[in-house]
């Protein structure tokens, strides 16, 4: 037809090759053998450990799922420990009585690990407390923190 516009369509949709890893800032990402280095040393990171016969690992998600929009600075992540072939070098490097398990990271150092169901309240003071504005700070007083913390 002469005059009709020209039709424009978008560019296919590309996809990251295996072992690779897009992150979209607020949401909670897969943590896997491939990806938990890179993960760990991140200016900020939480990590859960969980299995899925867990059921506050479960509960957990959602908290998760609410917290990580508020903390667009930190990477949140979930280890899925049950899958198979996903967590064996995580596995090699812990041993967790309680699940699920979560680890404050700052540049690959661990700063923190809370085992058991974190509420959404604490778990937004812990992230504040940790990693203001994405950088992380040792908490005020660890002696305050010592009965709900279980120190590194």
């Amino acid at each position: 037809m002469a005059g009709a516009p020209a039709l424009w369509y978008p560019p296919p949709l590309t996809w990251p090759s295996r072992g690779t890893h897009c992150r979209v800032a607020g949401t909670v990402e897969d943590v896997t053998d491939e990806n938990y280095e890179v993960f760990k040393n991140a200016h900020a990171a939480v990590i859960v450990y969980g299995i899925a016969s867990c059921e506050p690992c479960a509960a957990y998600d959602a908290v998760l799922a609410r917290v990580a929009p508020k903390a667009p600075h930190v990477r949140i992540g979930k280890a899925k420990m049950h899958v198979p072939g996903r967590c064996r070098e995580i596995k090699k490097q812990h041993q967790f009585e309680t699940y699920p398990t979560t680890h404050f990271y700052a540049r690959g150092r661990l700063l923190m690990i809370r085992e058991g169901c974190v509420e959404e309240d604490e778990l937004t003071t812990l992230i504040q407390r940790h990693f203001p504005n994405g950088v992380s700070q040792p908490p005020a007083d660890p002696a305050t923190t010592a009965a709900s913390l279980k120190a590194v």
